[in-house]
């Protein structure tokens, strides 16, 4: 969709409201548009940044990456005359990136964590540049960014170099559906290339904008799953004749892990009236069951603290140097440093790997006649004679076991990678890109674990309601489960599932259920 979108909400940038993760994700899906400030105040920020830049060079000043060459090469001074060919040469060297190219969403979600952290005003920028960047994201001109070749310090330098030359004319976009030559989609919106100005090749590359808009999208998918998870693990109870009574208020008071009893509290309140008497129930379900809220909890109870790390991150100023106008001072540092980054993806990539695993147990229970309390095995619907011959999720089961062990092994921190790299100036650096990169894999993955077990938990109520007339869920659970009706044909004679799945990953990656107001 493109992100200008006429009846789309405004986000304004300026950087003195900070946005948040919501903000990222709505521009990268095109329901809202990034609007830079035309505030006076604002403007006057950024041009004391720029001016000050220029009378550095005016007083022959040495600044890092603006009379000198970069990295290693700190100790080169590039002669006055040369100086503003520098930004291109950065850029231009640093075009060796592989791998897939970012998708639409991604790459507008990196546009705007390049454009939020900019507009601090300590980045030493032009408002021409700003206003160049907006550009790309209104129009939907969007840079082809190669998925590799960052290791998280300095920064994003490789795919945000691949942003700079779009910038100012060059390389590829992706435009109205085509791939096309950067020039030829700025001139088809009345854009001219930049020339950038010293320290605007630095400022746009020396960053952590890819890691920090990857997190961003993410940490959404990462919430959605674990809601998902939790009603999914509700049909599952009630699939399998399970006690519900595990999820009570009086138990979980003892331990008291907020988000842990928030995923308690949604489970009773999917089953309050789907729960017989104590008496009826077996006194222990297996683990899978029994302890959900102890598995996705830990997700529930991370997310606060995982988005105050990258929002933190996304309304940064993490480019080196740093520019202060107000006070005149140019400040060396490494708050390109990607650490915070990598942690958060380190541990998110880690959480949802945990509910593949979860779910992938819960589907092991119900396929398994021995263990499902009744129900057929591989939970086909076929009856009679042409029972012998149905095989219902055997394969689907298999493939779900794939998916989590496929997740379950990209959960090695990518941050204890770090490598010494530039002739050993980025001698310790954060591997964020690499680990934000492998999160979105293994929650691409459990999407895909979390499409089988919709399938299952459909197939499974349904037998079980045949089987015992059980009673409905809350009202929100049954509409999802009326939907799931609607979606997934009952799977009575063996056929092929991929259409199936595809259509739920779709429904998964659009949040197409309501599911819990808090």
């Amino acid at each position: 969709m493109p992100a200008d979108t006429t009846d789309s909400v405004s986000i304004v940038v300026d950087g003195r409201h900070p946005l948040m993760i919501e903000d990222v994700v709505a521009v990268a899906r095109g329901t809202a548009v990034a609007q830079l400030s035309e505030a006076g105040d604002f403007l006057a920020r950024i041009g004391r940044g720029a001016d000050l830049v220029d009378r550095l060079i005016a007083e022959d000043g040495v600044v890092y990456g603006v009379s000198t060459g970069y990295g290693d090469s700190c100790t080169v001074a590039i002669p006055p005359a040369l100086i503003h060919e520098l930004p291109h040469h950065l850029y231009a060297y640093h075009g060796v990136g592989l791998g897939r190219f970012l998708d639409a969403d991604e790459t507008r979600a990196v546009l705007l964590a390049r454009l939020v952290s900019l507009a601090q005003g300590s980045s030493g920028v032009s408002v021409a540049l700003l206003r160049q960047l907006q550009a790309l994201l209104r129009h939907d001109i969007l840079p082809r960014i190669p998925a590799e070749g960052s290791v998280g310090a300095s920064g994003d330098l490789t795919p945000l170099s691949y942003v700079a030359a779009v910038l100012c004319g060059e390389r590829e976009v992706l435009h109205e559906g085509a791939v096309k030559p950067a020039a030829e989609a700025l001139a088809a919106h009345g854009l001219q290339p930049l020339r950038l100005r010293p320290k605007e090749g630095l400022a746009i590359m020396n960053g952590t904008a890819v890691m920090t808009a990857l997190a961003c999208l993410a940490w959404q998918r990462a919430d959605y799953l674990g809601r998902l998870a939790t009603r999914i693990t509700a049909f599952n109870v009630v699939a399998s004749a399970g006690n519900a009574h595990h999820f009570d208020e009086a138990l979980f008071a003892v331990k008291p892990h907020p988000g842990q009893q928030r995923v308690a509290a949604r489970l009773r309140a999917d089953l309050a009236t789907a729960r017989p008497s104590r008496n009826e129930q077996r006194l222990q379900d297996r683990y899978s069951l029994r302890c959900a809220p102890h598995v996705i909890g830990v997700l529930e109870d991370a997310l606060p603290w995982l988005r105050t790390n990258i929002e933190n991150e996304l309304n940064s100023a993490n480019d080196n140097p740093i520019i202060d106008g107000e006070a005149g001072m140019v400040l060396h540092g490494g708050h390109f440093y990607g650490g915070h980054i990598a942690f958060a993806m380190d541990s998110l990539k880690n959480l949802v790997a945990n509910l593949a695993d979860l779910l992938d147990r819960q589907m092991a229970l119900l396929v398994d006649a021995r263990y499902n309390h009744g129900l057929p095995a591989n939970l086909s619907a076929a009856r009679g004679e042409r029972a012998a011959l149905n095989h219902g999720l055997k394969a689907l089961q298999i493939s779900a076991s794939a998916w989590t062990a496929e997740a379950l092994k990209l959960t090695m921190p990518a941050s204890v990678f770090s490598r010494s790299t530039e002739c050993h100036n980025q001698d310790k650096v954060s591997m964020g890109t690499i680990a934000a990169r492998d999160c979105l894999r293994v929650i691409e993955l459990t999407e895909q674990v979390v499409a089988a077990l919709l399938v299952t938990a459909r197939q499974g109520m349904a037998l079980r309601r045949a089987h015992e007339g059980s009673a409905k869920l809350s009202d929100d659970a049954e509409a999802m489960f009326l939907d799931l009706e609607a979606r997934i044909p009952l799977v009575e004679e063996d056929r092929a599932l991929d259409r199936d799945l595809h259509g739920l990953l779709a429904a998964i990656r659009d949040e197409a259920w309501r599911l819990y107001a808090g």
